[in-house]
C-alpha cells in the first residue's frame, strides 16, 4: 500500500510538472512580441526584428564593412521608420564596434519624440552612461537621458499652465509661464539663465517714418569642408553679394533668421570662428545686424549664452535676447526664438503687436509657419503663434528651408517669405498649396524696402540679379 501510495504521489508530481511545463511554453509564445524582441536586443542584430519592407535594407547594413557606409545605412534605417526601426537599432547598438554607429543612433533617436521616451531607449542609455567605452559616446548618452527626465518633469508645470488658463487665472498663469522660460534651458541642456531671456524695452534705429532698407539672410554659417573653422565657399559668396548691393544701395541695418552657424553654434564668445565665420564677412558692411537663434544656434549647451554675450563685444553682432523688438521708420520689427515658442514669449509678443503704432509690422524667426520645402507646415506654430499674427502682423519672415519661398494662404492676412539660402548647403523645392513663389539650388538674401504706403520683399541672388520681387502696399494716412 505504501508503494502504491508512493507511486500515486510521484505519478501526480509529474503530472504537475509536466502541465506547469505547458503553462511555461504556453506563456512564452503569448508574450508580445515587443517582449520577445527587447530580450533579443541582448544578443546580435536580427533581420526579423525589421518589418518586411525594411529587411532587405537592415540585411545590407549588417554586411556592410566599411564604417562610414554602414554610419550612413544606419541613419537611412532608422530615418525611414523611428517606431519599427528601434529594436532593430538598439540591437545593432549594442553590438556593433564603430563608434560613428553609436553615436548617429544616439542622435537619431535622441531627436525623434516618437522614440526618444521609448522605455528600451531609456534603458539602453542609462547601460551606455556606465558601461560605453567611448566616454563621449557616454557623455551623449547621459545628456540624452537628462532631457528624457526633464521633459518628464517640465509636463507637470505644463498641467499647472494649462489649468491656470482654463480658469483664467491671469497672475498665476503670467507667474508659471516666467518659470517655464528657466524650464526651456533645463530640457534643452543650455546654459542659459532665465534673466538673460528677458527683452529689452522697445528701441528705435530710425526716427520718423523715413524709408527704411534692410537685408535679411538665413541658414548661412557653414564651415568650409576642408576647416570647418573657416567660412565656407557659398556663405561668403552671399556675404560678398550684400556688401555689393549695399554700395551701390545702403542697407540701414541687417537680419538674421537663424542657424548662424553649424553645425552646433558657437562655443563662447571668444570662439575663433567669430572672426572667420562672422567679422571678416559682415563687419565690412559697417552696418548693424539683428540676429535670431536657429535649431543649430543651440545644439551646444553655451551657444546660445555665446551669441547673446558676443553683441557686448561686437560692432555689428546685435542679439540683445533671444527675442526682442525695435522700430526703424515705418516699420516695427519683432524678432523670436521659435526653437521654443513659450508661454512668456508669446505674451510679451501679443502685448508688443497690440501697443504697437507703426505702419508695417515684421515679425521674424527662424522655423517657417508655412513652407513648401523640406519640413512643410509647422503645425505647433499653426496652433501657437499664427492667431496672434493674424490681423496684426504683415510679413512672417523666417529660414529653417534651405531655399526661397513666398507664400500667401487664401485665409491669411500675413505674407509668409523663407529666407533660408545664405550659405548652408541649398535644397531643391518646388510650388505647393499657397505658394506663390519657390526656388531651390540658389543662394542669396532678401532684402525689405518699406515707406509709409508700401513695402517691397526681393530676394536677391549671389550676382546681384532679382530673383524675385513683391510689394505689399496700404492705402490713407500713414
Amino acid at each position: 500500500m505504501k508503494f502504491a501510495s508512493r507511486t500515486i504521489t510521484q505519478s501526480i508530481l509529474l503530472i504537475c510538472l509536466c502541465l506547469l511545463l505547458l503553462l511555461s511554453v504556453n506563456a512564452q509564445q503569448a508574450k508580445p512580441a515587443t517582449d520577445r524582441q527587447a530580450s533579443a536586443i541582448a544578443g546580435k542584430p536580427d533581420v526579423n526584428l525589421l518589418p518586411e519592407a525594411l529587411r532587405e535594407r537592415g540585411q545590407k547594413l549588417l554586411n556592410q564593412k566599411d564604417e562610414l557606409k554602414r554610419t550612413k545605412l544606419t541613419g537611412e534605417l532608422l530615418a525611414a521608420d523611428p517606431r519599427a526601426t528601434l529594436d532593430f537599432i538598439l540591437a545593432l547598438f549594442a553590438t556593433d564596434p564603430a563608434v560613428a554607429v553609436r553615436r548617429v543612433i544616439l542622435y537619431e533617436l535622441g531627436r525623434r519624440p516618437a522614440v526618444s521616451s521609448n522605455p528600451r531607449f531609456v534603458q539602453t542609455l542609462e547601460r551606455c552612461v556606465t558601461t560605453e567605452p567611448d566616454a563621449e559616446v557616454a557623455v551623449s548618452a547621459l545628456d540624452k537621458l537628462r532631457a528624457h527626465r526633464m521633459r518628464e518633469m517640465r509636463k507637470l508645470l505644463t498641467q499647472r499652465l494649462e489649468a491656470a488658463r482654463q480658469k483664467n487665472d491671469d497672475a498665476a498663469f503670467k507667474v508659471l509661464a516666467q518659470d517655464d522660460e528657466r524650464w526651456i534651458s533645463l530640457v534643452n541642456g543650455t546654459m542659459l539663465p532665465a534673466f538673460m531671456r528677458t527683452p529689452p524695452p522697445l528701441f528705435a534705429l530710425k526716427e520718423g517714418s523715413q524709408t527704411v532698407r534692410v537685408f535679411s539672410f538665413g541658414d548661412f554659417g557653414n564651415g568650409a569642408p576642408e576647416n570647418h573653422k573657416l567660412a565656407g565657399a557659398e556663405q561668403k559668396q552671399v556675404a560678398a553679394a550684400m556688401l555689393q548691393a549695399h554700395r551701390q544701395t545702403p542697407f540701414d541695418f541687417g537680419l538674421t533668421v537663424g542657424d548662424n552657424f553649424y553645425p552646433d553654434g558657437m562655443e563662447s564668445p571668444a570662439d575663433e570662428r567669430w572672426q572667420t565665420q562672422w567679422r571678416e564677412l559682415y563687419d565690412p558692411l559697417g552696418v548693424k545686424i539683428y540676429a535670431t537663434l536657429g535649431n543649430h544656434d543651440w545644439h551646444a549647451a553655451d551657444s546660445p549664452a555665446a551669441e547673446l554675450l558676443y553683441t557686448q563685444q561686437s560692432a555689428s553682432w546685435r542679439m540683445p535676447a533671444p527675442y526682442f523688438t525695435f522700430t526703424a521708420g515705418p516699420v516695427q520689427f519683432f524678432a523670436l526664438d521659435t526653437n521654443e515658442v513659450s508661454e512668456a514669449q508669446l505674451l510679451w509678443l501679443q502685448a508688443a503687436l497690440k501697443q504697437s503704432r507703426a505702419r508695417w509690422r515684421v515679425v521674424y524667426g527662424h522655423h517657417p509657419i508655412y513652407s513648401g520645402g523640406q519640413h512643410g507646415v509647422s503645425q505647433i506654430l499653426l496652433k501657437r503663434l499664427l492667431p496672434l499674427l493674424e490681423g496684426r502682423a504683415d510679413i512672417y519672415l523666417a529660414g529653417h528651408e534651405h531655399d526661397m519661398q513666398h507664400l500667401k494662404p487664401a485665409d491669411s492676412q500675413v505674407h509668409f517669405f523663407v529666407n533660408g539660402a545664405g550659405g548652408a548647403t541649398i535644397r531643391t523645392t518646388g510650388e505647393k498649396p499657397n505658394s506663390l513663389f519657390a526656388l531651390g539650388g540658389t543662394h542669396g538674401f532678401a532684402t525689405l524696402e518699406a515707406n509709409a504706403n508700401t513695402l517691397t520683399v526681393k530676394f536677391i541672388g549671389t550676382d546681384l540679379k532679382t530673383l524675385y520681387e513683391y510689394t505689399l502696399s496700404k492705402n490713407g494716412a500713414p
